[in-house]
């Protein structure tokens, strides 16, 4: 396995438990914002969306005319950066639309990982307005992509037990 594939299946994996915990809580319940944990699913789902195209696309592919065309990324910058509170995404979003634009995300940046040789992840980010925040070559950005969506695996699934029930990975004793 090369680290290019293995890159590509590590993203994949933390995508699907992404998309797993997601499709787990109800569109109605994306909005409630918990003061315990001061956050909500909608702004997770928008902060993912925004990290995967910054630490997975943009870094490392330059900006995608396709992905821009179909993603307001302007209002979700605006929305789900860390400079606003989660409350503020409140009630701007459709749960269905901002999960098809994660998964667009998604299909774009595992696109681009597969095309990359391992001489391509040795190389620096492609240049952006805003510096990546730990990465300088392009298997950096993409690993810390990685550990970035595990690490709000975590907080969906904490997200998940407050505002409806806790996760069934599978692991309960049947009844």
């Amino acid at each position: 396995m090369t680290s290019t594939d293995f890159l590509h299946h590590q993203t994949k994996d933390a995508y699907n438990w992404i998309n797993k915990l997601l499709n787990s809580i109800p569109s109605e319940k994306w909005d409630v914002t918990p003061e315990t944990v001061e956050t909500n699913v909608t702004w997770q789902a928008g902060h993912l969306t925004m990290s995967f195209y910054f630490h997975s696309i943009m870094v490392i592919a330059g900006h995608q005319p396709d992905i821009i065309q179909k993603i307001p990324l302007r209002d979700y910058s605006e929305l789900f950066s860390f400079n606003e509170s989660p409350k503020s995404s409140i009630g701007k979003t459709n749960a269905n639309e901002l999960f098809g634009h994660l998964k667009i995300v998604q299909e774009k940046s595992l696109s681009i990982i597969q095309s990359l040789s391992p001489t391509d992840l040795e190389s620096n980010l492609e240049s952006t307005k805003v510096k990546h925040p730990v990465a300088k070559t392009k298997l950096e950005a993409l690993d810390w992509n990685i550990k970035h969506t595990m690490w709000h695996c975590g907080q969906l699934g904490i997200l998940k037990r407050i505002i409806d029930k806790r996760y069934d990975f599978g692991l309960r004793k049947p009844e």
